[in-house]
């Protein structure tokens, strides 16, 4: 935007000298210096405090899937990048076992609570011993937690959706054997309930930023056009800055000035649900300081997107 208003002061320039509207002295020879100085220090520079521009990511979190319990895969009913609700069945896993574990439980805890029962009348009836009692309510308390321990086992053999989403790189089929391994996930959930998108502002740029505040944004995956939000918090923290724990001494390092990462929320609530994870763009945010440079950082904004067809990177 600055050189295009350069460029456009020099071609008046140029016809106001041609014409002799004025003449072509030092103090005209000179303009155009004093012109380039005031855009940079009048104009663009406040801009970058007033209206920060920085490149937008858009990041969705992957669940790994594990099962809770092995065995032989029965049935892969998901599609690859098919939409899914919540509790919507992934895969099912071979439920014999546990249903027989199941069966079995339920068969001794029916007998315990017969026993159970038999002892309280004896006891009533002053027959019995209180000990005995307690023994068999025991044995019941022992098999209902069994039982209730089998029942889940059962119940995961049906694994579904943690959340609204897709299934990306599906590689499971029926007759694989699963197991429930925390290293060794079966299938990558992308969770499209909540989007997160970042904007990554230089952080000479960052000092007005803050939550509520107008942000504007266009995709390269859906070039020429803008999309409103708001500013929802700014991250307080970046890798660079983060210790870890080390049985070493500092070990120095180069010291870089990374750009501050703010995540924005779209108005456009199932645009933002359809972008594609790793979706790139860019963000301006109008923060309440330098309010007059808020109308040529729209303008350049626009003209980002417009580039958005052409421009690949």
């Amino acid at each position: 935007m600055g050189i295009a208003i350069f460029n456009t002061y020099l071609v008046l320039l140029f016809l106001l000298v041609h014409f002799k509207i004025v003449r072509f002295n030092l103090f005209w020879k000179a303009s155009p210096f004093i012109v380039l100085v005031l855009l940079l220090f009048g104009l663009l520079v406040p801009m970058g405090w007033g209206a920060p521009q920085g490149s937008a990511i858009v990041v969705r979190n992957a669940v790994s899937i594990v099962p809770d319990v092995a065995g032989e895969v029965t049935e892969v009913p998901v599609i690859a990048n098919a939409p899914l609700k919540a509790g919507d069945v992934l895969f099912r896993i071979d439920p014999t076992p546990y249903a027989a574990q199941v069966r079995t439980i339920e068969a001794q805890l029916k007998l315990s609570k017969t026993r159970l029962a038999q002892m309280t009348q004896l006891f009533e009836r002053e027959s019995g011993r209180g000990f005995d009692v307690e023994q068999r309510q025991s044995e019941v308390d022992q098999f209902s937690g069994q039982l209730e321990g089998a029942q889940w086992n059962l119940d995961k053999t049906i694994v579904r959706a943690p959340a609204d989403g897709y299934v990306t790189n599906l590689a499971l089929r029926k007759g694989a054997r699963v197991a429930n391994l925390p290293l060794s996930p079966v299938m990558a959930f992308i969770d499209t309930s909540n989007t997160i998108i970042g904007v990554e502002i230089n952080q000479i740029d960052a000092r007005y930023v803050a939550p509520g505040q107008e942000v504007e944004a266009t995709f390269k995956f859906a070039p020429g056009r803008i999309y409103a939000g708001k500013v929802e918090s700014v991250l307080q923290a970046i890798a660079t800055g983060q210790t870890q724990i080390s049985g070493t001494a500092v070990a120095p390092r180069p010291i870089e000035s990374a750009p501050f990462v703010v995540r924005v929320k779209l108005d456009d609530a199932e645009f933002a649900r359809n972008l594609p994870a790793g979706a790139t763009g860019t963000a301006a945010i109008y923060t309440d300081h330098l309010k007059p440079t808020h109308v040529v950082r729209r303008v350049i904004l626009r003209q980002v997107a417009i580039l958005n067809y052409v421009n690949p990177f």
